[in-house]
Parts: C-alpha cells; structure tokens; sequence
C-alpha cells in the first residue's frame, strides 16, 4: 500500500493498480501540492461534507467517471450535481471491485453552504479501507471518543491518519491517546498548519509517539509513505 498525502486531510491511497483519493480539498487549499485536474482515480471517499474535505471531488469524479463513495446525504449530494455517487452509513460496509470500504463514527459537523444557507451533509464518518489485504484508517475530522478502542480491537489497522490540529478537531493529547486505542502500525498526523489556529508540530507530536512505541511519519505535501 502507498499513501501520499496532499496537505490538510487529503490523501491518495495506491493498492494492486487501484487508486482512492480521500477528502479531496486541493483547490483553494494553499498547502495542496498537485491540481484537481490532475488527479487519476478509480474512486472518491469522503468522510463528511465541510468544504475542506469535499473540495473538488464531484469534478474529479466525473472527469475520472468514477463514484463518490460518502454517507448517505452527502452522497445523493454529489448525484444531484451529476457526479456518480454510493450512498453508505455509519457501521455499513461494502465490497467495490478492488477494494473494501466501511465508514464508522466520528465526532464532529458535516455541512455545506449553498447559495448563502447552511444544508446538513449527513453524519460525518472515519474511513476503513481495505485494498490489497492491508487496512488503511482515515479518523475524518473527529474529537476524542471511546469506541476508538473497538475500532481497533476488531481491526487490523497498517495505517491510520489522524488529525491534530485542535480547536476543530482532537489536539495532539487526545490524538496520542486515539493512536494508542487503534493499534495502527503506523500513524500520520493531518489536519494541521493549513490556516491559522491550527497550527501543530507534526514532527514533534510524531516523536510522542515514538516514545510509546508506535511508528508515526509527518509526511510533507506531496510526500508518499509505502509499506
């Protein structure tokens, strides 16, 4: 599996000639390192309906003819803007061709405004995906919560992104204590130093997690991680 990520919380994940770009917020993003237009993927995943997460993923869905794979409303969203669209929920899973995707809970907001109003966008979710027998966790924007330690006693997680830039999301404490309960292998901060008030130490919180014994890498925009 190969991770490459794109600034805040986007991030392309590579498996047995199958591409899924997540949270694919690249126009308007000042850290994103790569064009909308220049993105090849056989789906898009989104973990809820903010728009630094929905970003540019109705256009790359429909220049790559491929589905946007999101919680219900959000998905039917995406449908009525003519892109192709799976709706799923919270606890659901399903198989694709090459890869397996399953959304859980996260604690956060979804919502988009249109045309000057704020629409709710469904429940936001973490992103379990699947491709080529490795498990990839992507938390989504969320705070702290307990069932991170469900998540990972029943999952086998080779890599998990989690965000830490606090005010709108888990700080670095609580996203320490989050890698922990998940049992990831390895662990990628997100989330961060894209605007003010978020500003973290990705390197700094990576050596915390060192210290507990757990692999973390603050990858730079536009830098890849493989295993």
């Amino acid at each position: 599996m190969k991770i490459t990520y794109y600034g805040h919380s986007v991030v392309l994940v590579e498996a047995e000639g199958k591409r899924i770009i997540i949270d694919p917020f690249l126009t308007g993003n000042p850290k994103a390192t790569v064009k909308a237009e220049d993105i090849q993927v056989d789906a898009v995943l989104l973990t809820h309906g903010h728009a630094d997460h929905f970003g540019d993923a109705v256009e790359i869905a429909k220049r790559n003819d491929c589905p946007v794979i999101a919680v219900a409303e959000l998905a039917e969203y995406c449908s009525s803007l003519g892109a192709k669209a799976h709706g799923m929920n919270l606890g659901g899973g399903h198989h694709f061709d090459g890869f397996h995707v399953k959304f859980t809970l996260a604690f956060h907001s979804s919502s988009l405004t249109v045309d000057g109003q704020t629409i709710y966008m469904g429940e936001p979710a973490g992103i379990l995906l699947t491709m080529g027998g490795q498990t990839f966790f992507h938390a989504g924007d969320t705070g702290l919560f307990g069932d991170m330690r469900l998540i990972g006693e029943t999952n086998s997680i080779d890599a998990a992104v989690l965000p830490i830039g606090d005010g709108y999301t888990m700080g670095p404490e609580d996203a320490l204590l989050a890698a922990k309960w998940l049992r990831a292998s390895r662990v990628i901060p997100v989330h961060y130093n894209t605007f003010p008030g978020i500003e973290q130490d990705g390197d700094g919180f990576c050596d915390r997690l060192h210290k507990e014994g757990i692999e973390g890498k603050a990858l730079k925009p536009g830098e890849s991680l493989e295993f």
